[in-house]
């Protein structure tokens, strides 16, 4: 499948140069203004744009800025196509996320090894940024896997949380109510979520794995486990840098089993001071506690946990959640145990 090249020119003459330059070797799109551009890109994703700088109405650098500003299409490289020499508008430029200029008139040569050039350099860092997740997916099983097997009484609720997270957040996308995120960092935020019981490590195996009732201070041990799962993601950032997925597992980990009426743990948040991602994941665990077998307590019907989640609407779970997983809740019943 030949890579897609997106050409936005006012001029005819360029476009039609810049086209039979490239159509041997590209899909090459060519477009009259930023505005057309951005209409077929909710359509046909590029694989590179070449960008005129001097445009009516909407010029390079306005649509440059608003590509940057895109979830969806920050990371597609962008070339502008310039008559102009001045430094001072390259450093703009670069200081945007440029990665380069070409002047107008251009060569066909230079037109063809410049585009070659970064869409190999592009392809390159997808590569290793699929290489790096594929690491961070590992990590994170392997630690959620000693986190479940610690805990005898959980089977599987790591991984099937995983999967509720995953149902409410893509329905969220579909509907705008969640920034824009692409499949691979959506991957990401999911993977992190699996850490989000990790401070149960911290927890002894007496407590974790008491068939019975909790005594008060077991189940204040126990709640602890939020707060150390921050502590020790906050070591992982120490040591490695404040990168988003490890951000969003801190979320998950300190905030799920906070309440909306702000009766929860382990700060007592309440209504949107909680983290969304702690909302989200709020009903997904708690939908998982309810249908599963404990030694302590027989799983309710899919049933009965829907009805206690609706009860929960604005005491425990943030209401805007609860309707969407009252939408969601035959997906969450298909959901494999």
């Amino acid at each position: 499948m030949p890579k897609v090249i997106f050409v936005v020119d006012d001029n005819d003459i360029n476009l039609s140069m810049a086209k039979e330059t490239l159509k041997d070797h590209y899909r090459v799109m060519t477009l009259p203004s930023a505005a057309k551009m951005f209409a077929l890109m909710e359509k046909i994703m590029p694989d590179l744009i070449l960008l005129d700088i001097e445009m009516p109405e909407t010029d390079g650098f306005e649509a440059l800025s608003t590509l940057k500003a895109d979830g969806k299409h920050s990371d597609i490289p962008v070339i502008f196509l310039t008559g102009m020499t001045d430094a001072s508008i390259e450093a703009r430029g670069f200081q945007m996320g440029v990665v380069d200029f070409i002047s107008k008139p251009f060569s066909a040569p230079v037109l063809l090894n410049r585009i070659k050039s970064h869409l190999d350099i592009d392809e390159l860092i997808r590569e290793r940024t699929r290489q790096i997740q594929h690491l961070k997916s590992g990590i994170v099983y392997v630690l959620a896997d000693m986190v479940e097997k610690r805990d005898n009484t959980t089977g599987g609720h790591i991984e099937r949380t995983a999967k509720y997270l995953s149902l409410m957040l893509k329905e969220m996308i579909a509907r705008g109510t969640f920034s824009d995120i692409g499949e691979s960092s959506l991957d990401m935020l999911i993977s992190s979520a699996r850490l989000h019981d990790i401070g149960k490590i911290t927890i002894s195996d007496l407590v974790l794995n008491k068939p019975g009732k909790l005594t008060d201070e077991e189940f204040a041990a126990m709640k602890s486990h939020s707060i150390q799962g921050v502590a020790i993601i906050d070591q992982i950032i120490e040591r490695t840098g404040n990168v988003e997925f490890l951000q969003n597992a801190r979320q998950f980990a300190g905030s799920h089993h906070e309440r909306w009426d702000g009766k929860g743990y382990p700060h007592g948040l309440a209504g949107e001071d909680i983290p969304l991602l702690g909302r989200i994941m709020a009903i997904a665990d708690v939908y998982d506690a309810l249908v599963s077998v404990r030694p302590y307590k027989t799983g309710f019907s899919h049933e009965k946990a829907v009805e206690i989640i609706m009860e929960g609407a604005g005491t425990q779970f943030d209401p805007s959640m609860v309707a969407l997983f009252f939408d969601l809740q035959e997906e969450f019943k298909l959901v494999e145990r």
